[in-house]
């Protein structure tokens, strides 16, 4: 898998109240809902089972920042845990043996993730490390300690580090000198997991011993690795690989006697497998055709959990409580947003915790995604995501935009998206096209875009153009592009390089210079530095040259479509500095261009009001330049 820089934040699950416009068409009633009323949908994800089980620890954007809650898996109600009105605030876990909670809290968004504790003194930050980010990687099996990573001695590699939670005093148990990333740790504590990225899919996979100092190389040869757990006796190490495969499958290895054993193989990645807290139940996912399909297998009887079933939802995010009597999940899908279940595996009772779709909205009229399939223009069969709008006929054709993911190497997944409920809720098609070189779809395809960007990929973004313009309900000449972050570049590689394709683009804190946003990724991202000069050039070589060539902002003076930016100033993987020239070079030549900047927002825009103000405006920009419902005026 890419564990790449640019990826596109999540469009979050998000809305707050307005009037509603109704419209007519095919579903009874249907109506346009304010960019108010999407933002009254709520956002609640994690979920740690306090040690009596009656709560669990969740995070919520319900008061328009991201906070801590506790939620009464009896009544449901939610307690507030936090009150931040800036920084977004993310429940990490209860401690093991009393209601002590861990949390993470960055600075608006500029990603330096500090852990704190909240106790019944107040709150303490247990990373005080100035510059530094760090990351909880689990608790130690005896209770008395956990995990995590930190960049303080060396801000370009992240060191493991234990922490007793007596003391509060972290021991250093592993010095990063060659930018390996720490991907586990067994319950003796004698063994890490350590990958090392090669390229874009590749990584090599190592088991260091603790004790002695030494490295065992997992793989033997050039592969995509990635550790997934150790047992609970802590012999065996279960990975995924890519050997002589498409596709990732789950392998055992004997750390003792080096063998090792296929343990699942599916037709699609296998994502993640871990083992619940006394190993009684193994979980597995797999990216199935861009959805999430999860496996609980009981390992004393080596079958499958059944867990209910739910119409037009998946269900993700699965986690058990200590004793593995319960376990929480979420499910939705593309046409509604994630609720949080509590789930009795004894009983097989099953609560519903929360309900966080705001209740002026009908849940009829959200839209239910499509995959479709297309052939490019060298034959190449390129995935997409299809919203139609229910307003939609060959009587009532829709303008339509082409939606790129983020990456390079994301995916556009058959998920819950505000914006895109949003936008074809007031009658936009969209077409998130998963182009060559997204994840999901086997190395092959995954690897096609390398030292390609802006230009196959991109080609395959203009054929998914013409397969709307084939469609009989969307108005062919009213066809625009967008995209966040590696999206966003495409966007502008879309009206710089091919001017005439799309009728406006909407950027989202868009890659505009890859000379300089290469040159200046964060110390932290050192490990993959080199994978990613492979991918996509290294700009201190003749590849700068290449990367000049494909930076929107020295053609700038090809945009001749209308053109809204969105970023945030906190932003430290597409720096401010992109979007504020390519508006200025954009404005030179006399088209309609808006920016949209948050001081409080980093990649991707959290806070309820922001998105508030970015979502309507992108609807306005669309409304005004696309639909052409407004007169245009001049920026």
């Amino acid at each position: 898998m890419k564990k790449f820089i640019y990826y596109l934040l999540p469009m979050l699950l998000i809305a707050c109240k307005s009037e509603t416009k109704e419209t007519d068409n095919s579903v009874q009633n249907l109506k346009e809902y304010s960019i108010n009323q999407f933002m009254d949908n709520e956002s609640v994800y994690g979920g740690s089972f306090s040690t009596d089980k009656s709560k669990l620890l969740i995070t919520s954007n319900r008061t328009g920042v991201y906070n801590m809650f506790t939620v009464s898996t009896k009544t449901s109600e939610f307690i507030p845990e936090s009150k931040s009105d800036s920084s977004s605030v993310f429940s990490i876990s209860y401690f093991p043996n009393d209601d002590r909670i861990l949390f993470k809290m960055d600075d608006n968004g500029n990603e330096l993730n500090h852990i704190y504790m909240k106790d019944s003194s107040g709150i303490t930050d247990l990373t005080p490390f100035k510059g530094s980010n760090s990351s909880f990687y689990g608790w130690a099996k005896n209770k008395e300690s956990f995990f995590f990573e930190s960049n303080k001695r060396d801000e370009r590699f992240f060191d493991v580090y234990e922490m007793n939670i007596s003391t509060f005093e972290p021991t250093l148990l592993f010095e990063n000198l060659e930018g390996y990333n720490f991907n586990g740790i067994s319950n003796d504590k004698q063994y890490l997991a350590l990958s090392k990225t090669v390229n874009s899919n590749d990584s090599d996979l190592f088991i260091y011993n603790l004790n002695d100092k030494s490295y065992t190389k997992i793989n033997d040869i050039l592969s995509s690795n990635s550790a997934a757990d150790f047992s609970l006796d802590s012999k065996d190490l279960y990975y995924t690989t890519d050997v002589d495969s498409e596709f990732a499958y789950l392998m055992k290895y004997d750390i003792e006697t080096k063998t090792k054993e296929k343990v699942m193989e599916k037709s699609w990645d296998i994502t993640s497998s871990y083992f619940s807290y006394n190993g009684k139940y193994q979980i597995t996912s797999i990216n199935e055709d861009a959805k999430t399909k999860v496996f609980i297998n009981d390992t004393e009887t080596g079958n499958d959990i059944e867990l209910p079933t739910f119409d037009n939802g998946s269900v993700i995010g699965v986690g058990f409580s200590r004793d593995e009597t319960k376990i929480r999940f979420y499910v939705g899908g593309s046409n509604s947003p994630y609720n949080l279940y509590i789930y009795d595996i004894a009983s097989k009772e099953v609560e519903k915790l929360t309900d966080v779709l705001n209740k002026e909205i009908d849940p009829t009229h959200m839209v239910n995604s499509e995959v479709i399939r297309f052939k490019s223009f060298d034959g190449v069969e390129i995935p997409a995501i299809y919203y139609k709008p229910h307003q939609a006929n060959k009587n009532n054709k829709v303008p339509a935009l082409v939606m790129v993911h983020g990456g390079p190497g994301g995916q556009s997944g058959q998920y819950y998206h505000p914006l895109v409920q949003y936008l074809v809720n007031h009658g936009y098609a969209i077409l998130a096209v998963n182009n060559r070189g997204s994840s999901g779809y086997g190395k092959t395809f995954f690897q096609m875009d390398d030292l390609n960007h802006g230009d196959k990929d991109l080609k395959d973004c203009i054929e998914g153009k013409n397969w709307l313009v084939e469609q009989e309900i969307i108005d062919a000449e009213s066809i625009g592009i967008m995209g966040g972050s590696y999206g966003g570049f495409m966007t502008m590689a879309a009206l710089t390089f091919t001017p005439e394709e799309f009728d406006v683009g909407v950027n989202l804190f868009g890659v505009t210079n890859w000379l300089r946003t290469i040159k200046s990724i964060p110390p932290y991202w050192e490990a993959f530095r080199e994978a990613l000069y492979k991918e996509m050039g290294d700009p201190h070589t003749a590849d700068s040259v290449r990367l000049r060539k494909i930076s929107p902002l020295f053609h700038a003076e090809n945009i001749t479509k209308p053109l809204i930016v969105l970023q945030g100033t906190m932003d430290p993987r597409v720096l401010k500095i992109e979007s504020d020239e390519i508006v200025a070079a954009a404005k030179k030549n006399d088209v309609p261009v808006e920016y949209v900047l948050f001081e409080d927002e980093g990649h991707g825009f959290v806070k309820k009001e922001n998105q508030i103000t970015a979502y309507g405006n992108i609807l306005k920009f669309l409304d005004t330049y696309l639909k052409k419902s407004e007169i245009p005026v001049k920026q």
